[in-house]
This record gives structure tokens, C-alpha cells and sequence, in this order.
């Protein structure tokens, strides 16, 4: 049997019910929209599974449950800008497919512009490195200057530099690493 938009319907077996899945991925995203929770669950375990074959042959076996995981956080996110009137499988393509290549240009990014994360010791006996660093820590917001003083140049642990700093723990490492990706950047544009 084919749909308008020319995609096979086929059935499938999800959480112990019969679903075709092109008509009723509509049907269950328009109600979800509306707060059926039930009919969101099953939209949601109907696009894993979509999500999943797409990935599996694209993608390295790793990084698929990420991805998959990616798309449907989007999903959640971006679920009040489906429009009911249309079809929710292009909609979920579409999400599926910008996750997919900010995925692939995060990769082409990491390997060949590798996050250095080695910044000049403060104790070092260069004083232009000494410099150069405070410097550029200087640009950076005050919290990510004061974790990656603390603990990159200072030898702290991420728990002694949350105790001295008052920040939390998860908040000193956010911090660490926005400032080195920041202080990266800066680098890479000089």
C-alpha cells in the first residue's frame, strides 16, 4: 500500500499494538502536540527506530544510540513547530538529517583542528609565556579564567577549585573546558 507522499506503508509491532507507520506517526505527533503522552511515546519509539536504521548505515555503531538520542532531544524540543496539516515524516527527516551533518562536521572539525589543551605552567621561567597567557586568559569570562587557572595552571583538583572559586564542581569543568575550546579558537585565529 503507498501513501501520498510515495513511502510504502508497512506494519510493525510497538509496545504490544499493530501501527502503520506513515499515517500513524502523524496522527500521534498532532495528538502529542495536544498532551497525549501516550500517543508522544509511541512517536517517539516509532522515530528511534526510523532513526536507527538511517544512522546504522551511515554512521559507526558507537555513535549511533548518540545520534539517535540527539534527534529525538531536537524532537522534543522542536515538536510545537510541527504543523499537523503535514506530514511528520519529512519533518523528522529533516531533523534527523541537520543532526546527522552537524555530527560529521564536528568530526571533520576535531580532526584537523585538535582542541589543544597544553597551556604555559604560571611557575615556568618564561616570563613572555607567562604573559602571553594571562593575556589571553584576560579575554575570556571570569569564571572560565578562574577554573583553568585554578586548576589547569595551578594544579588543583576540579574539587579543590570549586571550594576556592565557589562554583560547583560541574560548573568548574563546563568551565574549563569553554575556556580552552575559547582560548583554542583564539589561537587558531591569530
Amino acid at each position: 500500500m503507498l501513501h501520498s507522499s510515495g513511502i510504502r506503508a508497512t506494519t510493525g509491532k510497538l509496545a504490544g499494538m499493530r501501527w502503520r507507520w506513515v499515517s500513524d506517526w502523524d496522527q500521534w505527533l498532532a495528538q502529542a502536540q495536544r498532551g497525549d503522552a501516550t500517543a508522544y511515546h509511541n512517536f517517539l519509539e516509532a522515530a528511534a527506530v526510523h532513526v536507527r536504521r538511517r544512522y546504522a548505515r551511515r554512521m559507526f555503531p558507537g555513535e549511533v544510540d548518540d545520534l539517535v538520542q540527539d534527534v529525538l532531544l531536537a524532537v522534543h524540543a522542536k515538536r510545537a513547530t510541527y504543523d499537523p496539516k503535514l506530514p511528520a515524516l519529512p519533518w523528522l527527516n529533516a531533523i534527523t538529517h541537520y543532526k546527522w551533518v552537524d555530527r560529521v562536521r564536528r568530526h571533520v572539525r576535531d580532526v584537523f583542528a585538535p582542541l589543544e589543551t597544553d597551556i604555559a605552567d604560571e611557575r615556568d621561567d618564561n616570563p613572555a609565556a607567562r604573559h602571553a597567557v594571562n593575556l589571553m586568559l584576560g579575554d575570556l569570562p571570569q569564571g572560565q579564567a578562574d577554573a583553568i587557572r585554578l586548576v589547569r595552571l595551578g594544579g588543583h583538583s576540579v574539587e579543590e577549585a570549586s571550594a576556592i572559586s565557589g562554583q560547583s564542581v560541574s560548573l568548574v569543568k563546563i568551565n574549563i573546558h569553554r575556556g580552552l575550546k575559547r582560548l583554542a579558537a583564539m589561537v587558531r585565529g591569530q
